[in-house]
């Protein structure tokens, strides 16, 4: 069993690299996700390309109704807007910190 928290947009992931593997090795017969998108937001049809060259099955157990276009694009859009969001705040937050430290330290001495 491989487990993976992390964002769909996150190709970095140990648990898809460790999937990866075991699916080019032939050691997996069966995937079983929760949701298509948790996998992979984007290029999911190419892993699932790889795992029909290597006669894996994806089960996808929480299908989601059928979408239309546009409400997939909507929401590849909204994906993306808040993973670098997610980044640009975080690493806006850390040099906040920093410099917050800094003070504090020369504030000391």
């Amino acid at each position: 069993m491989v487990e993976d928290l992390g964002s769909g947009l996150n190709y970095n992931k140990k648990g898809l690299k460790e999937l990866i593997v075991l699916i080019e090795s032939n050691k997996v017969e069966r995937i079983v996700i929760n949701y298509k998108d948790r996998l992979l937001r984007f290029g999911f049809e190419i892993l699932e390309q790889i795992c029909e060259f290597h006669n894996v099955e994806i089960e996808i157990i929480n299908h989601s109704e059928d979408k239309t276009y546009e409400h997939e694009l909507v929401e590849d859009i909204l994906s993306i807007i808040t993973v670098f969001s997610s980044r640009l705040y975080g690493s806006r937050s850390k040099k906040a910190k920093k410099v917050k430290e800094t003070i504090e330290s020369a504030l000391r001495e």
